[in-house]
Protein backbone atom coordinates (compact mmCIF):
# COMPACT_ATOMS: atom_id res chain seq x y z
CA UNK A 1 0.00 0.00 0.00
CA UNK A 2 1.34 3.77 -1.10
CA UNK A 3 2.83 5.15 2.37
CA UNK A 4 0.67 8.29 1.26
CA UNK A 5 -2.70 6.69 1.49
CA UNK A 6 -4.38 6.73 4.44
CA UNK A 7 -7.84 4.42 5.25
CA UNK A 8 -10.04 6.68 3.75
CA UNK A 9 -7.71 6.15 0.29
CA UNK A 10 -7.43 2.71 0.65
CA UNK A 11 -9.69 1.94 -2.40
CA UNK A 12 -8.22 4.75 -4.25
CA UNK A 13 -6.39 3.86 -7.60
CA UNK A 14 -5.21 6.93 -8.05
CA UNK A 15 -3.23 6.89 -4.79
CA UNK A 16 -1.30 4.26 -5.94
CA UNK A 17 -0.79 4.92 -9.17
CA UNK A 18 1.05 8.31 -7.76
CA UNK A 19 3.14 6.65 -5.49
CA UNK A 20 4.93 4.73 -8.09
CA UNK A 21 8.03 6.76 -8.72
CA UNK A 22 8.35 9.06 -12.29
CA UNK A 23 11.17 7.73 -14.01
CA UNK A 24 11.22 10.46 -16.15
CA UNK A 25 13.55 13.36 -16.56
CA UNK A 26 11.81 16.45 -14.48
CA UNK A 27 12.93 18.54 -18.00
CA UNK A 28 10.01 18.78 -20.37
CA UNK A 29 7.74 16.39 -18.12
CA UNK A 30 4.29 18.41 -18.68
CA UNK A 31 1.89 15.30 -18.26
CA UNK A 32 2.17 13.83 -14.46
CA UNK A 33 3.08 9.99 -14.55
CA UNK A 34 0.23 8.90 -12.68
CA UNK A 35 -2.36 10.57 -15.20
CA UNK A 36 -0.32 9.00 -17.75
CA UNK A 37 -1.25 5.59 -16.22
CA UNK A 38 -4.57 5.88 -15.18
CA UNK A 39 -5.74 6.89 -18.69
CA UNK A 40 -4.02 3.94 -19.79
CA UNK A 41 -5.97 1.72 -17.39
CA UNK A 42 -8.82 3.21 -18.27
CA UNK A 43 -8.33 2.93 -21.81
CA UNK A 44 -7.37 -0.58 -21.95
CA UNK A 45 -10.17 -1.35 -19.93
CA UNK A 46 -12.43 0.13 -22.35
CA UNK A 47 -11.02 -2.05 -25.48
CA UNK A 48 -8.00 0.08 -26.73
CA UNK A 49 -5.04 -2.57 -27.96
CA UNK A 50 -2.65 0.35 -29.06
CA UNK A 51 -1.31 3.37 -28.57
CA UNK A 52 -3.34 5.20 -31.28
CA UNK A 53 -6.56 3.74 -29.81
CA UNK A 54 -4.96 4.92 -26.21
CA UNK A 55 -4.64 8.88 -27.69
CA UNK A 56 -8.05 8.46 -29.48
CA UNK A 57 -9.26 7.24 -25.35
CA UNK A 58 -7.34 10.20 -24.42
CA UNK A 59 -8.84 13.07 -26.55
CA UNK A 60 -12.03 11.32 -26.49
CA UNK A 61 -12.04 11.91 -22.63
CA UNK A 62 -9.62 14.91 -21.95
CA UNK A 63 -12.26 17.17 -21.12
CA UNK A 64 -13.92 15.09 -18.53
CA UNK A 65 -11.24 13.79 -16.39
CA UNK A 66 -9.17 16.74 -16.72
CA UNK A 67 -12.32 18.49 -14.91
CA UNK A 68 -13.36 15.87 -12.59
CA UNK A 69 -9.28 15.29 -11.44
CA UNK A 70 -9.20 19.05 -11.18
CA UNK A 71 -6.49 19.20 -13.63
CA UNK A 72 -5.37 21.83 -16.21
CA UNK A 73 -3.43 20.00 -19.12
CA UNK A 74 -4.11 21.84 -22.25
CA UNK A 75 -3.89 19.25 -24.85
CA UNK A 76 -4.64 15.09 -24.77
CA UNK A 77 -2.06 12.54 -24.82
CA UNK A 78 -0.24 11.89 -27.91
CA UNK A 79 0.50 8.45 -28.80
CA UNK A 80 4.48 9.63 -28.85
CA UNK A 81 3.53 10.53 -25.49
CA UNK A 82 2.58 7.09 -24.46
CA UNK A 83 5.31 5.62 -26.06
CA UNK A 84 8.17 7.45 -24.28
CA UNK A 85 6.28 7.03 -21.15
CA UNK A 86 5.70 3.50 -21.51
CA UNK A 87 9.69 2.82 -22.51
CA UNK A 88 10.64 4.15 -19.13
CA UNK A 89 7.82 2.77 -16.55
CA UNK A 90 8.92 0.98 -13.49
CA UNK A 91 6.84 -1.84 -15.29
CA UNK A 92 7.41 -3.94 -11.47
CA UNK A 93 6.50 -1.16 -9.69
CA UNK A 94 3.28 -0.61 -11.71
CA UNK A 95 2.05 -4.13 -10.93
CA UNK A 96 3.01 -4.19 -7.46
CA UNK A 97 0.63 -0.89 -7.46
CA UNK A 98 -2.18 -2.26 -9.54
CA UNK A 99 -1.49 -5.94 -7.25
CA UNK A 100 -1.77 -3.96 -3.94
CA UNK A 101 -4.86 -1.69 -5.07
CA UNK A 102 -6.51 -5.09 -5.93
CA UNK A 103 -6.11 -6.50 -2.74
CA UNK A 104 -7.38 -3.21 -0.83
CA UNK A 105 -10.45 -3.95 -2.71
CA UNK A 106 -11.02 -7.24 -0.53
CA UNK A 107 -13.15 -5.70 3.05
CA UNK A 108 -10.07 -8.10 4.98
CA UNK A 109 -6.89 -7.62 2.66
CA UNK A 110 -5.10 -10.51 1.77
CA UNK A 111 -5.98 -12.47 4.88
CA UNK A 112 -9.36 -12.88 3.11
CA UNK A 113 -8.38 -14.17 -0.07
CA UNK A 114 -9.49 -17.81 0.26
CA UNK A 115 -8.69 -18.85 -3.03
CA UNK A 116 -6.35 -18.34 -5.41
CA UNK A 117 -5.38 -19.76 -8.57
CA UNK A 118 -2.61 -19.91 -10.87
CA UNK A 119 -2.45 -20.14 -14.78
CA UNK A 120 0.48 -20.69 -17.28
CA UNK A 121 0.02 -19.52 -20.58
CA UNK A 122 2.82 -19.42 -23.88
CA UNK A 123 2.76 -16.34 -25.87
CA UNK A 124 1.79 -17.39 -29.61
CA UNK A 125 4.32 -17.28 -31.56
CA UNK A 126 7.33 -17.19 -29.04
CA UNK A 127 8.34 -20.81 -29.40
CA UNK A 128 11.61 -21.31 -30.64
CA UNK A 129 13.32 -24.92 -31.36
CA UNK A 130 16.00 -25.24 -29.46
CA UNK A 131 19.94 -27.08 -29.91
CA UNK A 132 19.16 -30.31 -27.96
CA UNK A 133 15.70 -31.05 -30.37
CA UNK A 134 13.43 -29.16 -27.44
CA UNK A 135 11.59 -26.08 -27.66
CA UNK A 136 11.87 -22.86 -25.73
CA UNK A 137 9.17 -19.97 -25.50
CA UNK A 138 7.93 -17.16 -23.50
CA UNK A 139 5.26 -17.70 -21.44
CA UNK A 140 3.04 -15.97 -18.60
CA UNK A 141 2.03 -16.96 -14.95
CA UNK A 142 -1.03 -15.45 -13.33
CA UNK A 143 -2.35 -15.36 -10.07
CA UNK A 144 -6.12 -14.48 -9.55
CA UNK A 145 -8.28 -14.13 -7.09
CA UNK A 146 -11.94 -15.63 -6.86
CA UNK A 147 -12.83 -13.21 -4.16
CA UNK A 148 -11.86 -10.22 -6.18
CA UNK A 149 -12.50 -11.94 -9.48
CA UNK A 150 -9.42 -10.50 -11.69
CA UNK A 151 -5.97 -11.27 -11.64
CA UNK A 152 -3.79 -9.91 -8.96
CA UNK A 153 -0.35 -10.81 -10.00
CA UNK A 154 1.63 -11.98 -13.00
CA UNK A 155 4.97 -12.32 -14.49
CA UNK A 156 6.55 -13.43 -17.89
CA UNK A 157 9.29 -15.24 -18.89
CA UNK A 158 11.55 -17.47 -21.20
CA UNK A 159 11.34 -20.93 -20.63
CA UNK A 160 15.29 -20.98 -21.06
CA UNK A 161 16.32 -19.33 -18.09
CA UNK A 162 13.38 -19.74 -16.01
CA UNK A 163 10.72 -22.64 -14.70
CA UNK A 164 6.62 -22.47 -13.68
CA UNK A 165 7.05 -23.03 -10.64
CA UNK A 166 9.76 -20.96 -9.63
CA UNK A 167 8.12 -17.92 -11.20
CA UNK A 168 4.68 -19.11 -9.02
CA UNK A 169 6.86 -19.51 -6.31
CA UNK A 170 8.48 -15.69 -6.45
CA UNK A 171 4.34 -14.48 -7.07
CA UNK A 172 3.05 -15.93 -4.01
CA UNK A 173 6.02 -14.37 -2.03
CA UNK A 174 5.45 -10.93 -3.31
CA UNK A 175 1.68 -11.08 -2.44
CA UNK A 176 2.83 -11.87 1.52
CA UNK A 177 0.16 -14.44 2.54
CA UNK A 178 -0.01 -15.98 5.92
CA UNK A 179 -1.65 -19.38 6.17
CA UNK A 180 -0.74 -22.81 4.86
CA UNK A 181 -1.62 -24.76 1.73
Amino acid sequence: MPETASAATDLDLISYLQAIPDARMRRGVRIPAWYLLLVAVLGILSGCRSLRDLERFARRHHGALTKSLGLELLRPTSDSAFRYFFLQVDVAGLCAAIRDWSIAQIPGGATDLDQLICDGKTLRGSIEPTAGGGSAFIAQVTVYSAALGVAISQACYATGENHERAVLKQLLGELDLEGGC
